[in-house]
């Protein structure tokens, strides 16, 4: 097992670890504003099970940063030096899953604590709202289904970070991945919609959209950089050994 690739010497430069993430922090900042504009008006006077729909928000807020910021430290750190196959060797991907996918299952969680605590603050009547959130949550399902049917969950976890032989995989165009590349931040993420517009809450729905436009900002600024450069090296190393198919 390669503890670090020797194909991506560039991962373990310092200006390739921050690379585009001040970018990300002042899309962040943006983001936050914006969300928080949208939110405080409902925000105040709701809780639900004993805690404040504020602590909901910011809860919802927070994991969502700690996710992406260990995603973009775990990801890059592993390109560079192997960080976590040097921890837990075969185990890597599944103490990176242990981490990554109760974050993951976060997301909806929070926000629908906060569409209980916020219930029924948007003004949208409910014969719009909860048929457009039943809309959204179609291709949300479907999505899932397709990333466990045709990509699989180990590949979504970043697999291509951690094995460079699910570099060589194909493209999958199957299932949700036929109308999108990227149908995990395209559709998926629609789940977080429909769970804020059938419980009609304003503040659920602007932190679902703060999370949505959130993960396309961690997209661009690590996850984008990162397939350019292992998928560059990846087409270096074939066309050097000949294979140009």
């Amino acid at each position: 097992m390669n503890i670090a690739d020797p194909s991506l010497p560039q991962a373990r430069r310092a200006n390739y670890f921050f690379r585009r993430q001040a970018l990300h922090l002042v899309l962040f900042i943006i983001l936050l504003g914006l969300s928080w504009v949208f939110a405080v008006p409902v925000l105040g006077d709701g809780s639900w099970l004993g805690i404040a729909d504020r602590s909901w928000y910011a809860w919802g807020i927070g994991l969502a940063v700690l996710q992406q910021i260990l995603v973009w430290v775990v990801w890059r750190t592993q390109l560079g030096w192997g960080l976590l196959t040097r921890l837990a060797g075969k185990y890597d991907l599944v103490l990176w899953g242990s981490v990554f996918l109760p974050l993951l299952l976060a997301r909806p969680i929070f926000i629908a604590g906060l569409a209980m605590a916020d219930r029924n603050s948007l003004s949208v009547p409910a014969s719009l709202s909860t048929p457009l959130g039943l809309i959204l949550l179609i291709p949300a399902l479907y999505t899932l289904w397709s990333v466990e049917r045709f990509f699989g969950f180990t590949r979504a976890l970043g697999a291509d970070h951690f094995r460079p032989s699910v570099r060589t995989l194909p493209m999958v165009r199957q299932g949700a991945f036929r109308w999108s590349g990227n149908a995990m931040y395209s559709f998926a993420f629609l789940g977080l919609w429909s769970i804020a517009l059938l419980l009609r809450s304003q503040a659920a729905l602007s932190l679902a959209l703060f999370q949505h436009a959130y993960v396309w900002v961690h997209f661009y600024c690590t996850e984008a950089p990162d397939l350019d450069l292992i998928y560059a090296a990846g087409e270096k190393i074939s066309i050097a050994s000949g294979n140009r198919s």
